[in-house]
């Protein structure tokens, strides 16, 4: 039987890193993040939040790791965990796109081994994918979900793993229809933006899709399916007004143009209006 988890070790002193450990550390577990320059991270941790240089004598309950998401690289790093630790611990992949299979191959103990995906802010945001692999134990599954509830987090469990998880696939798959009225003359980057915005979010927030069919009427809505679905865009290649911005360097507000021009605007501004907003929102649809 998984004992309760206390002690967290994040791998990883990036943005995400951080986060995850502030998580924690807020809600009174012992909180570390393992870095390769600890001195770098002087006067830089979150509160409550320790560094360590070199995996701890002292075994952890849960192991997050938070590094780039190179394969290869988190491969190496869980190689090295799985011989230091030997199943004594929980080690969890915070990737966002990385398949899990292969990750946890090099692990000799899979039934210790899950997915743990966040999103930025870590520290704040209440959602944390929980994806576990076919050997994936019910009693970590139990352990880490527990953890993340008095965490503040609210896990989502994904039975089995797939690429991009359920979040990223559900946006990937609402862009890419996106992207192909866009090529085809039908609609701007605005105006997709404009209906998200003012019309499907507001609704999803309140009703989600299937509880919105239900009220509206499946019958209803297996209709709509017949005439819409066959239109749909079903293509497997990514989308060229994505990729071709990306090969001139506009990505954004980090170059001043990405599919819009940034170059005027005080975006710190808009990072704070658009958190205040959204903490909102949230409250809204919390009650």
């Amino acid at each position: 039987m998984t004992r309760q988890i206390e002690r967290v070790l994040v791998v990883g002193s990036g943005v995400m890193g951080r986060g995850i450990a502030a998580s924690f550390a807020a809600s009174g577990f012992d909180s570390e993040i393992l870095s390769r320059d600890p001195d770098r991270l002087a006067g830089a941790l979150p509160a409550g939040v320790s560094v360590v240089g070199e995996p701890p004598l002292e075994t952890p309950d849960l192991i997050v790791e938070s590094i780039p998401e190179d394969l290869d690289l988190k491969k190496d790093l869980f190689r090295r965990l799985d011989a230091t630790y030997q199943g004594r611990t929980i080690l969890a992949s915070n990737t966002s796109c990385l398949p899990l299979d292969e990750l946890s191959a090099v692990v000799g103990h899979r039934d210790r081994f899950c997915g743990l995906h966040y999103f930025q802010p870590a520290e704040s945001f209440e959602f944390v994918e929980l994806i576990r692999i076919a050997e994936t134990a019910d009693d970590v599954v139990e352990a880490v979900t527990g953890a993340l509830s008095r965490a503040g987090k609210r896990p989502i469990l994904l039975n089995k793993p797939v690429i991009g998880f359920l979040i990223n696939r559900l946006q990937h798959a609402l862009i890419h229809e996106a992207y192909h009225l866009m090529e085809g003359g039908v609609v701007d980057a605005a105006t997709v933006d404009l209906v998200l915005k003012n019309l499907m979010g507001p609704r999803m927030s309140v009703t989600g899709i299937f509880e919105q069919k239900d009220l509206s009427g499946v019958d209803t809505h297996a209709l709509a399916q017949l005439a819409v679905v066959p239109h749909l865009h079903h293509g497997a290649e990514p989308s060229r007004i994505c990729q071709d911005l990306h090969t001139k360097g506009d990505l954004g507000v980090k170059t001043g143009r990405g599919f819009y021009d940034w170059r005027d605007r005080d975006v710190d501004a808009v990072h704070k209006a658009n958190a205040d907003k959204l903490a909102r929102i949230l409250a809204i649809v919390r009650e």
